[in-house]
């Protein structure tokens, strides 16, 4: 099966990141890592009888870092994989440090990655080298008291992370070794076991960010490939969303159904030349693909607030800029 994506109304971002559904607010939240800002957005009705949504950009924060990915806190704001630390992230752009992973001081240049929440409300996250050194990022785990744990080491860009239905299994790329792992994994400890490969993928082609559906098929975002694809639970290709753009680089369900594919992509690594044939490099696409997601979980930090309750305030002064727009 095929699908196209279609592009949506925010302009494009540099390295767009990151897509994650807060259900709480009904809202899309995405990142352009390189410029550190964080994305808000909600699904609105496209006035092209298509059907389906498009984004309409809500809220610009700006951190004063490189920021991998955020995930809505339920206690209210978000934690962000930010620089090579994780910070709380008020609603109004403030920023404080939570917690600090152990990093090596070898000199090399590093930031955050992929991040995203377990089945238990833990936050995942990964690492990788500015100049891409082999073997310097690692996969870290971030507790709600604030412990980090590390999870693998000698990952080159730590990418993809989703769970399986039953939260038993997880998914995750090591972009360059051009495939997707799957793991075994132990809720009750949020630790890892039983390494093995689960897709691979072709010359040029590395899998980046990653969706799980209740069905148990792994939706794939594949840099270089302009696609988004889909396996089955027991690897093997299902779906194929077309993307008009090469650097395809994650992708989440969305919507108050989870029947929405979004879609992120970059401009990064694109000469001028690619570009004139990418107009729309670096926007957000949506489809529907025919599945459902699974709900992602927020950081848990705290209960979720009570529905129709007032967004958490700002107690934190932002140490850079706060709202964009």
């Amino acid at each position: 099966m095929r699908w196209n994506a279609v592009p949506c109304a925010p302009e494009p971002g540099l390295l767009s990141e990151g897509p994650v559904w807060d259900r709480h607010r009904q809202e899309l939240l995405w990142v352009d890592i390189t410029a550190g800002l964080v994305h808000r957005g909600g699904l609105v009705e496209r006035a092209d009888g298509s059907g389906l949504p498009d984004v309409a950009p809500l809220v610009t924060l700006s951190l004063d870092r490189p920021v991998g990915a955020v995930a809505p806190r339920a206690s209210g704001g978000m934690i962000a994989a930010a620089g090579t630390d994780f910070l709380n992230v008020t609603e109004a752009g403030g920023h404080s440090r939570l917690a600090v992973p152990a990093v090596a001081d070898d000199g090399v240049r590093r930031r955050m990655n992929d991040a995203k929440c377990d089945p238990r409300g833990r936050l995942l996250a990964g690492t990788m080298a500015y100049d891409l050194t082999e073997g310097a990022g690692s996969l870290y785990r971030l507790d709600p008291d604030g412990t980090v744990a590390t999870l693998l080491d000698s990952v080159t860009i730590s990418n993809g992370l989703g769970w399986s239905p039953d939260g038993r299994l997880l998914y995750f790329a090591d972009s360059p070794t051009r495939r997707v792992d799957v793991f075994d994994y132990d809720a009750s400890t949020g630790t890892l076991s039983g390494r093995r490969p689960f897709a691979r993928f072709g010359e040029g082609e590395e899998p980046d960010g990653l969706a799980v559906d209740t069905e148990g098929r792994v939706w794939v975002a594949v840099w270089g490939a302009g696609e988004v694809r889909a396996f089955t639970p027991e690897g093997e290709p299902y779906a194929v969303v077309e993307v008009p753009a090469a650097h395809v680089s994650s992708c989440a369900f969305a919507g108050p159904d989870l029947d929405v594919l979004v879609i992120t992509t970059a401009t990064e690594g694109r000469t001028p030349e690619q570009l004139r044939d990418e107009p729309d490099a670096g926007r957000l696409f949506v489809c529907r693909p025919g599945a459902t997601g699974l709900p992602v979980p927020p950081f848990a930090d705290g209960p979720a607030p009570s529905a129709g309750a007032a967004p958490a305030s700002d107690t934190t002064a932002p140490d850079h800029q706060g709202p964009l727009s």
